[in-house]
């Protein structure tokens, strides 16, 4: 499969991107291609050591997860069960906590900002299909950023969905599966997940 694709740029040149471009260009894009089967295995690597060392070895693990992620915050913890898709579109402030088994689909951007606490068994999507049958029979898939604020509380078993934005001070109730956007100082729950009352 070829990695390149001819597009019209604002109807006046034609521009050659790779799938990894279009990916990052919220495009539809083949994640088949070569360069991301090959940053996808290089993360999964460093996901399975994370995951493989032994609970004291909070040095190593601190290690990987700066080689690992775009930005990884002081005073910041993943514990193990952690796994993402390239680990550099995931930007984590100070004083993150993400509890055990944490997934990170991020084809696209998924940036946190401080003090953001998650419970077990969160899920962040960036990654998605068209619902068209063909298109998504041809392999392509799309990638929206996520974006958290700072002082969010996620409770356990929470799914976020590509393209959401959750704002400043929030409170997710756990089981929730985001998908529209939350609000800053929002307290909110469900599936879908809906804001219950603000702060």
């Amino acid at each position: 499969m070829s990695n390149h694709i001819q597009i019209i740029s604002n109807n006046k040149e034609n521009v050659v991107a790779t799938e990894k471009e279009k990916m990052l260009s919220a495009l539809l894009y083949h994640p088949a291609a070569d360069e991301l089967n090959y940053e996808r295995l290089s993360a999964q690597d460093y996901c399975f050591k994370f995951n493989q060392l032994e609970p004291s070895a909070t040095q190593p693990r601190l290690d990987i997860l700066h080689q690992l992620l775009n930005n990884f915050g002081f005073g910041s913890i993943i514990m193990p069960g952690f796994w993402c898709d390239y680990g550099y579109n995931i930007r984590i402030g100070d004083h993150f906590f993400a509890n055990f088994n944490c997934i990170m689909l991020d084809a696209a951007p998924i940036t946190f900002g401080d003090h953001v606490l998650i419970g077990p068994n969160c899920s962040f999507y960036t990654s998605g299909h068209p619902l068209d049958v063909k298109q998504r029979n041809s392999g392509v898939e799309y990638a929206y950023p996520i974006t958290v604020g700072n002082n969010v509380w996620f409770g356990g078993n929470v799914v976020v969905l590509p393209g959401i934005t959750i704002g400043d001070n929030c409170v997710i109730g756990a089981g929730s599966i985001i998908t529209k956007s939350i609000a800053d100082n929002s307290i909110a729950i469900g599936n879908p997940c809906r804001v219950k009352r603000s702060k």
